[in-house]
């Protein structure tokens, strides 16, 4: 993988986004659920693809040259920043995609004036709990049986201070060892703005 294109999802990928829902959960959303979401004013669906990359399943191929990697969506509600959907695909997962997609949520976030950040995760899910732990998210509490296949609680994390001076100032800091992560990986990041909002 050489260049990472960080960008909304526009309409030429929803299929490939199913596709990797399906490869990521099992099938959480489906094609309309997409298309519900890049209609809606009060959503921000981000895409994450890489060029030059190759990949075994290849049904995730976008259009053109390019894989669809991550995707990643917020509800704005109020104030808060609902993050509904972070996904990176099996084959692109522990190379930091998915800390480069939170990040970029949580950017669309303060663009938009929220304050807090929430989202559910499997009680079992250790990998993406790290992740959002690492930026601040706390256990807020538990959705009992939340999930199926297989059957499990949700942890409810939350995240507040979004509009404060430290939180844009840690976005700038993280956004800054992320490139720096990746480039010594050979990989450049295009799309993820350099300024704060």
């Amino acid at each position: 993988m050489a260049s990472l294109h960080l960008k909304p999802l526009t309409f030429n990928l929803l299929t490939a986004a199913v596709q990797l829902d399906i490869d990521c959960f099992g099938g959480f959303w489906t094609l309309e659920g997409y298309q519900r979401e890049l209609e809606s004013p009060n959503s921000e669906l981000l895409a994450l693809t890489a060029e030059g990359a190759t990949c075994t399943a290849s049904q995730v191929l976008s259009t053109s040259d390019s894989l669809l990697v991550g995707v990643g969506c917020l509800w704005a509600i109020l104030t808060e920043a609902h993050i509904t959907c972070l996904a990176i695909h099996p084959q692109f997962q522990h190379q930091g995609l998915g800390s480069i997609l939170l990040l970029a949520l949580l950017k669309a976030a303060c663009d938009r004036g929220l304050e807090q950040a929430t989202l559910e995760v499997r009680a079992s899910n250790q990998a993406a709990l790290g992740l959002y732990q690492r930026f601040g998210f706390q256990t807020a509490g538990r959705r009992r049986r939340y999930y199926a296949n297989p059957q499990e609680d949700a942890l409810i994390l939350w995240r507040e201070g979004l509009q404060s001076g430290n939180f844009k100032q840690n976005l700038e800091q993280w956004q800054q060892q992320f490139e720096a992560d990746l480039a010594q990986a050979g990989h450049q990041l295009i799309g993820l703005p350099t300024d704060g909002p």
